[in-house]
């Protein structure tokens, strides 16, 4: 009998997949790699916050030391008040933990709900970290087809509900597929997942960039939220403190009670500086971030706009907003062979669908995913410019 350990049980990480298709290509200077591979800033965060964080490094000792498992006391609080003004409802800086970033939020709250052998509920396109970490927890990844827009319907995940089903989780907006599930959306999940007592969890690490105006729930409205819903969350994407690694739990007392053994023995607590940036750009950034998204917003525009230029060579636009878009291509070869020759043959790296989908779901084989959080409007005509060129 093969032994495999936890980490064989599933696939290697994607980006890093990706970065070795480009490892020994030469690209000129007059045609330099376009990278749209990472869902991740790779500026620096802002000046004013750079100078606070190097001040807390000189003259504040605690940034140094543990502190609280379940996060900076301010920084919870914080959260749980702006987080109250921005939704409606009521959350409590105890609702609340901090994690180190929101994979490992991802990761605390599956494992305090979940056991070997249980399932949970993603619509595919999934993001691929959630679909490795159930892997490695032996929980089973259930792929939930969506509709029209790459939005995922109630009534098709209440199929494939069992009695080892413990979570449906939501992305949204969405990474893959950048779509932002209508409100009514995660209203229907919410009622199947209390009608069933499961939980719903909903990663909102692109909230920042969603362009509706207002809340785009009023999960934190309801009565009793916290026996259903569970919010994730990101700072990463918001100010730029990708490698400081700070996310966030929305939760009920008795789940983060459970999530706070997980991070007592995966990281003690999160990192301090981090929290501190996060805190300080929560109360000081919010006209920066203002301009952030509206940054974004128009590079969502810019790709909505000139997209006709790919439909007319038979790509599809499957859906568009907050970092990404996910399209359809129109050649024979399967996505990710796709993928590997647009490097050599356009001087661009993209992931492919394959990289979001289970293995025997052929709609992967047709997609590729386009993250242009760091390709501005005029980075983005030039890749439709080499995209449109491309015959494979």
């Amino acid at each position: 009998m093969t032994h495999l350990s936890r980490t064989q049980t599933t696939f290697a990480p994607p980006v890093m997949e990706a970065r070795r298709w480009i490892e020994g290509v030469t690209f000129p200077e007059d045609r330099p790699l376009i990278n749209v591979s990472q869902a991740a800033p790779v500026d620096t965060p802002p000046e004013p916050m750079l100078r606070a964080m190097a001040d807390m490094v000189v003259n504040d000792a605690s940034s140094h030391l543990y502190g609280p498992v379940l996060g900076l006391p301010e920084l919870r609080a914080e959260i749980a008040k702006q987080w109250t003004a921005s939704y409606g409802g009521t959350l409590a800086a105890d609702q609340v933990a901090i994690t180190s970033g929101c994979n490992q939020a991802f990761t605390a709250v599956t494992t305090a709900l979940c056991t070997e052998g249980d399932e949970v509920i993603l619509p595919v396109p999934y993001y691929f970290n959630h679909r490795m970490w159930l892997d490695m927890a032996g929980v089973k990844t259930v792929p939930l087809t969506p509709r029209e827009g790459l939005i995922p319907h109630a009534e098709d995940a209440a199929a494939l509900i069992t009695d080892r089903t413990q979570a449906i989780v939501l992305v949204s907006p969405n990474n893959p597929g950048g779509v932002e599930y209508p409100a009514e959306t995660l209203s229907a999940f919410y009622a199947l997942c209390r009608s069933k007592n499961i939980k719903l969890i909903v990663d909102e690490t692109y909230r920042d960039f969603d362009a509706r105006d207002g809340a785009p729930h009023d999960l934190f409205t309801r009565d009793g939220w916290e026996e259903t819903f569970i919010q994730l969350y990101s700072f990463s994407k918001a100010y730029r403190l990708t490698g400081h690694r700070v996310g966030a739990v929305c939760a009920s007392q008795p789940i983060l009670a459970e999530v706070e053994k997980y991070l007592d023995t995966v990281a003690i607590c999160p990192n301090q500086i981090g929290q501190k940036a996060a805190l300080w750009g929560m109360q000081n950034l919010g006209e920066w971030l203002a301009g952030e998204r509206a940054e974004i917003l128009d590079r969502r525009a810019t790709i909505n706009e000139g997209f006709h230029r790919l439909a007319d060579k038979g790509w599809k636009l499957l859906g568009c907003g907050a970092y990404f878009a996910y399209v359809e291509h129109p050649f024979d070869l399967p996505s990710d062979e796709v993928a590997k020759k647009l490097v050599t043959e356009a001087g661009v790296l993209l992931l492919p669908g394959t990289m979001f989908m289970p293995d025997d779901n052929a709609a992967g084989k047709r997609q590729l995913r386009i993250a242009f959080a760091n390709v501005d409007r005029a980075g983005i005509n030039t890749l439709f410019d080499r995209l449109e060129q491309v015959a494979l």
